[in-house]
């Protein structure tokens, strides 16, 4: 069963995605070709996991990226999967990421980052689909990773979101 502000974070969590799914979406240039753009959606799951893993579960990550990529055409199922076990990944660390400062943990994620999209790239090539070339990869992941602080920043002032204090993290391990 769902508390209160785990049914509130979802909610917004899912009301964000919609919006840069929307965004991503729009039209913005007449047919110029343009810098692959960062990955605001991989940044705002991972700000989330890692600031309030209480609020968001594993099957409203993995059904809002299912979603995008049929909406966007991509290997149905493919991201999502890999961004289901980046995410989960993070969040079995986010105890022993809490007190590390934020250059730290930016660092890390772009670890993390540059292993699914690197393990998205290797199945690709593995089951042969049509792969992008590794510089606009590259130059995706610079945009992702450079993006990330700046999510972070949106996500606290918009959403609240700030990490999780070692008070609240045990009152929520008792609570379940």
């Amino acid at each position: 069963m769902m508390n209160r502000q785990m049914l509130i974070g979802t909610v917004l969590f899912c009301a964000a995605m919609a919006v840069l799914l929307f965004l991503r979406l729009l039209p913005l240039s007449a047919g110029a070709t343009r810098w692959p753009g960062a990955d605001l959606e991989l940044c705002l799951v991972l700000a989330w996991v890692l600031r309030r893993p209480d609020q968001l579960a594993a099957p409203v990550i993995a059904l809002v990226f299912v979603l995008q990529g049929i909406i966007l055409f991509q290997p149905l199922g493919l991201w999502a999967a890999i961004v289901l076990a980046g995410s989960e990944a993070a969040r079995l660390r986010e105890a022993r990421w809490r007190d590390a400062p934020f250059m730290v943990e930016w660092l890390r994620t772009a670890i993390l980052m540059g292993m699914m999209m690197l393990a998205y790239r290797i199945i690709q090539v593995l089951f042969m689909m049509p792969v992008p070339a590794l510089g606009q990869v590259i130059l995706h992941f610079i945009a992702t990773v450079a993006a990330y602080p700046l999510v972070v920043l949106a996500a606290r002032i918009v959403f609240g979101l700030r990490r999780t204090t070692p008070a609240l993290a045990e009152q929520m391990r008792f609570a379940r």
